[in-house]
């Protein structure tokens, strides 16, 4: 099928990034309009808690690409532009200017946005979020002039920042409501290999607590004072309590919104000619049989492929890419693919040594493997994904042995 008319691209992400480069890889010769909020070439996320945040990455590196790309490829690049409202029904996109942008195909990739800590105190200066490149500026800078930090919430986002607070020889006071670090996304098992690293690391972490205020004097952050009237000292506070999903135009617009834009298989929308991918998309992903959001790199570097394929009239393109996430602490470099939910799994199987952090973990559901995390242990991560994308029965006692390579724990027929 030819595209007549604009392919346009709301969210200049790395999502919508990859989303143009994949339009032009696919022969798409049409205009390619690709809008951004802020005034920074499309740049990816993982550094901006990682290597970036840590001063081991230059700012170069996490851009998509240059921005002489943008011109050879007559990409459309608007930087610093806002859009105020779409309109599906005619086919445009109103900017905050007034002006109007007519598609024929158009693609969100708004991602998510920091969830606020509803509590008093929280606008003092020197409480500190982290999503864009600006901020992992003001939270490196605040490094640099800091001794004491505190970071409310022990989620990814949250324990990266510590991981990266303690490397720079900070003090740091995790706080978190859960009974362990990560509970929700790893379960008990593995959260407390989470909570053992930072602890280890000299991370003071608190667990089962609640914030009731973040103080201040003269406007600036000095502290947070806890539900139980415990106050702990902070020079700089990090807030990492989740995110939500940018999906306040495509709900305006009258699209189908549930815990972010609802999509398909093949990341369309509910209104014709509108399609999503990246954090803000709730896409049904056929492997599970069910809707799924994930927030990570993974999904915002490689839906967008499809998306374009779909755009394009690819009769066959659909997602079904296991998900994949990864993170750097200390000493400790993991990879997680699959998915697995709360009370959606049976129990956890270990193979390799928990203790020395060299080992890999297998969530099965009966003898399926829902997902697989390998800590620091390489070379595995393809065949734990072919061990989900297949759902072939296993051997647990097979699974958990290191001597039989994993392309042999099935059960024998």
């Amino acid at each position: 099928m030819t595209v007549d008319g604009a392919c346009v691209i709301v969210g200049a992400s790395l999502a919508g990034a990859k989303a143009a480069e994949a339009l032009r890889e696919g022969d798409f010769d049409g205009p390619v309009v690709l809008i951004g909020q802020e005034n920074e070439l499309p740049y990816e996320r993982p550094p901006l808690s990682k290597g970036y945040l840590m001063g081991k990455d230059a700012r170069e590196k996490i851009y998509v690409h240059p921005a002489e790309w943008y011109t050879d490829h007559l990409i459309d690049l608007r930087l610093g532009a806002t859009v105020g409202s779409i309109e599906p029904a005619d086919h445009q996109v109103i900017m905050d200017d007034d002006s109007h942008v007519r598609y024929a195909k158009l693609l969100l990739t708004t991602g998510a946005a920091p969830r606020r800590l509803p509590v008093p105190g929280a606008e003092l200066d020197g409480v500190l979020y982290l999503r864009t490149s600006a901020d992992s500026d003001r939270i490196k800078e605040a490094f640099r002039s800091s001794s004491r930090v505190v970071v409310i919430g022990a989620g990814w986002i949250g324990l990266e920042c510590a991981a990266a607070a303690r490397t720079a020889g900070l003090e740091v006071t995790v706080l978190e409501a859960a009974e362990l670090p990560l509970l929700r996304v790893l379960g008990r098992e593995l959260a407390e290999v989470f909570a053992n690293l930072h602890r280890e690391h000299g991370v003071d972490l608190r667990l089962g607590v609640h914030v009731a205020e973040i103080t201040g004097s003269d406007g600036t952050v000095d502290g947070v004072r806890l539900a139980d009237g415990t106050r702990i000292g902070a020079d700089v506070v990090i807030v990492g309590v989740g995110a939500a999903p940018n999906a306040d135009l495509a709900e305006a617009a009258g699209l189908v919104v549930d815990n972010g834009v609802r999509v398909d298989s093949r990341l369309r929308t509910s209104y014709p000619d509108v399609y999503a991918a990246g954090d803000v998309a709730n896409a049904f992903h056929p492997l599970f049989g069910k809707q799924i959001r994930v927030e990570h790199w993974a999904n915002a570097l490689n839906q967008p492929a499809t998306a374009a394929r779909v755009m394009l009239g690819d009769a066959d393109a659909v997602y079904d890419r296991v998900p994949y996430f990864f993170t750097d602490q200390y000493d400790l470099g993991m990879e997680y693919s699959g998915h697995a939910e709360p009370h959606g799994y049976d129990r956890v199987v270990f193979r390799g040594d928990v203790t020395a952090r060299e080992f890999i973990a297998f969530w099965l559901a009966g003898d399926r493997v829902m997902a697989g995390m390998n800590v620091n242990i390489w070379d595995v991560n393809d065949q734990i994904q072919e061990l989900v994308r297949t759902a072939a029965p296993v051997d647990p006692a097979r699974l958990a042995d290191p001597a039989v390579p994993l392309d042999r724990v099935a059960m024998a027929s």
